[in-house]
């Protein structure tokens, strides 16, 4: 029951965080490992669990990605094949190595949210200037979101920044736009690895139903939040946590 309790706070406030200001995952994979979850088993669930969050963004913004060029929509299938490459490499990873490679991700994915802003101005202004990409900058986009996809099919954490700069490349501006373009690739990428991990009986299910219901409630409190605390605040917060996360869990595999 504590153990429940635990990862059910941990997804209510990733809920929270996800629908303010993102990296909510470095909250909730910790919490899996910290009630004893291996960590290629931690991840998998929390990818299963957090797989839900992304329709409920495709749905909110259905109206902005109608009004998007078809041929965009084709970044789905590098999505699938980078979300489907990095879920097997996952599995293939043992786990004492994948113990000693997160806390570098954590670093990496809270280095990335802190510069969120910062990196949205910079592919802001590139967007602009490739209003009308050449075939080489939309062949090096695809490229880009295969390689986001196998980030994110292994382990995800600031996959959405990621993203976001892939469609600041092809010179999308329209934040909306790509914020709904990055929750239907994230379906892809999350949903493949999410079936592939289930198939190999990588998933506590009891982990996933408690978490994912958890979510969705902190996700609609989330909205009803930003307007107090903000997503500077609410992204200060969740760097800290990154932070403190990436010292404990290096100081645990170290051990």
């Amino acid at each position: 029951m504590l153990n429940d309790a635990i990862i059910a706070v941990a997804a209510f406030l990733a809920g929270v965080i996800n629908s303010i200001a993102g990296g909510g995952t470095l909250l909730s994979f910790p919490a899996l490992l910290w009630i004893g979850r291996p960590a290629v088993i931690a991840n998998a669930t929390n990818t299963v669990a957090i797989w839900p969050g992304s329709f409920a963004g495709v749905i909110g913004f259905r109206h902005d990605i109608a009004k998007l060029q078809r041929w965009l929509f084709w970044l789905m299938i590098p999505s699938l094949l980078g979300g489907a490459t990095g879920a097997v490499v996952l599995l293939h990873t043992t786990e004492r190595t994948f113990e000693r490679i997160v806390p570098l991700l954590i670093l990496g994915a809270t280095v990335l949210l802190a510069a969120q802003e910062l990196l949205t101005r910079k592919f802001t202004v590139l967007a602009q200037s490739h209003q009308n990409p050449t075939a080489g900058w939309v062949t090096f986009v695809f490229v880009f979101q295969f390689l986001v996809g196998v980030y994110g099919g292994y382990f995800g954490a600031g996959m959405g920044i990621l993203m976001l700069a892939a469609l600041g490349l092809i010179g999308l501006a329209d934040l909306h736009q790509m914020n709904g373009l990055k929750n239907l690739f994230a379906i892809c990428i999350n949903g493949v690895a999410a079936i592939y991990f289930a198939i190999q009986g990588a998933v506590v299910w009891r982990d996933v139903v408690i978490m994912a219901v958890a979510s969705i409630i902190g996700g609609f409190a989330g909205a009803r939040l930003a307007h107090y605390f903000g997503r500077k605040f609410v992204r200060g917060v969740v760097v800290t946590i990154g932070l403190v996360m990436t010292v404990a869990l290096a100081i645990r595999a170290g051990t």
